[in-house]
């Protein structure tokens, strides 16, 4: 009984069950389509923010009080003139983006940080092109209420809940300090709340890095598996580098072609033909005033040089049989190449031959 081969059914079902290929990543990549977390570059930004209000609180507060002081001081008592206007707002302007430089220079550094540690470094438009199926309303509903919506949401509710409880914990803590401000000084109240919500910005800078950390292990998973390829695809793949097999013989019978018919043109060239007899032909051609050494013009092996053969003798050209010497010749020399040094002693002999032959020389 004969025994039959397994159907692997995956090759028809389209079944994506295969990790991607190189390629397929690299194809991914060019279109922005990678493994990324939007939570980790917000949870780097708070990082950075809660670290510039600790080097640099001081200054900024500084410079907030210095700009109080100049309205409630100076500014108040101008006069409402065009020019007295153009200067406040210059003023207020060179204030507040002194204020705000160091604040967006700080979320600009960590946001690309934030970016760069997920997908390193990446230049690409394709996310940026239209796309008109996305306005489609029926897709639109289904992505609305598809499950990966769903996981969002819940992942913003539960972020939203761990770092609201630890934000009540660390003020149910405080709450004496807090009941006391009224009692204390100015200077002494702005010290405590600054450093409350430091403690608070750190604290939700933590929960928001380990929740990044999460959320990345999640959306490094869903990348996975929505890049899957079937055994197809990967197949398809392969055809699509390397070319289809059937294609490839194709130029390559069309390339023995060309040459066989180039090799038949110089084929009359030829001043002797040196064979095995019947398994090799080599034809060689030389000319004392254009050619420092004897150059193959024409090479076969079994059929190929039968047929060699046969346009010789139609041309009339001189056939030696030479077996140790059409065998070297044929490993070692190329169609179009010199007769290299260790056979030219052979092939001038043969020249020679043919030459007193011919009557060319005595």
């Amino acid at each position: 009984m004969a025994k039959r081969m397994p159907l692997n059914l995956q090759f028809f079902s389209g079944e994506k069950t295969e990790k991607a290929t190189p390629q397929k990543r690299q194809e991914s990549k060019r279109k922005g389509q990678v493994a990324k977390s939007a939570e980790i570059p917000s949870a780097l930004i708070m990082v950075g923010g809660v670290m510039l209000l600790s080097f640099l609180g001081g200054w900024l507060l500084d410079q907030i009080l210095a700009i109080y002081r100049i309205n409630f001081t100076q500014y108040i008592n101008w006069e409402w003139t065009s020019s007295n206007v153009r200067t406040l707002f210059e003023q207020m302007t060179v204030n507040a983006v002194k204020i705000m430089a160091p604040i967006m220079l700080a979320a600009v550094v960590f946001g690309i940080l934030g970016n760069y540690v997920q997908v390193g470094s990446m230049f690409t438009t394709e996310p940026l092109k239209m796309q008109l199926n996305r306005l489609d309303p029926i897709q639109g509903a289904k992505r609305i209420f598809s499950i990966r919506a769903l996981v969002e949401l819940a992942k913003s509710l539960m972020k939203i809940a761990i770092i609201g409880f630890a934000a009540f914990s660390v003020l149910w803590a405080e709450r004496g300090e807090l009941f006391l401000l009224s009692q204390k000084t100015l200077g002494a109240s702005l010290a405590f709340i600054g450093g409350l919500t430091i403690k608070l910005a750190l604290i939700a800078a933590a929960i928001l890095m380990v929740l990044a950390i999460f959320d990345y292990m999640y959306q490094k998973y869903e990348f996975e598996k929505n890049i899957r390829m079937s055994k197809q695809d990967i197949k398809d793949e392969y055809k699509k580098s390397e070319g289809d097999p059937l294609i490839k013989q194709k130029i390559k019978e069309r390339q023995r072609s060309m040459s066989m018919n180039r090799m038949i043109q110089d084929l009359p060239n030829a001043d002797v033909l040196i064979t095995n007899p019947t398994h090799y032909a080599i034809a060689i051609q030389y000319d004392a005033e254009t050619m420092e050494a004897p150059k193959v013009i024409a090479m076969g092996k079994d059929h190929l040089a039968l047929k060699i053969k046969e346009k010789a003798k139609e041309h009339q050209i001189v056939i030696m049989e030479n077996k140790p010497l059409a065998r070297a010749l044929y490993a070692q020399v190329e169609v179009g190449d010199s007769v290299p040094e260790d056979l030219f002693l052979a092939v001038a002999e043969v020249l020679a031959y043919i030459y007193r032959l011919k009557g060319k020389i005595s």
